[in-house]
């Protein structure tokens, strides 16, 4: 068996022609790919905007009756800070007998 090592043919430089027209293309490929982007981010701003305003209208009932019962429950606070009918005011001493302390 015997292996033979091919050389490829050499590679031929390119022409400024074929430089130039490589960049034109790169150029344009980046544009249509900013565009695209653009585009995209723009429709899933929207999108998010839409749902925001959705979640928005919906919540509007329970954002109200939040509130109500927030002001509700405060006045309740109110009530209960100015009556000191539950209040203790004292000192506690403990004493610990010293046969339970190990």
């Amino acid at each position: 068996m015997q292996i033979k090592f091919v050389m490829p043919p050499p590679v031929k430089p390119s022409s400024p022609l074929r430089k130039i027209a490589g960049v034109i293309v790169t150029v344009a490929v980046a544009i249509v790919v900013l565009m695209f982007s653009a585009v995209f981010f723009a429709v899933i701003a929207v999108a998010g905007l839409i749902a925001w305003g959705y979640l928005w209208w919906k919540t509007r009932e329970v954002r109200k009756q939040m509130r109500a019962f927030a002001e509700q429950n405060q006045s309740v606070m109110r009530e209960q800070r100015a009556s000191n009918d539950e209040v203790f005011e004292g000192e506690v001493i403990r004493v610990v007998d010293p046969k339970e302390v190990k």
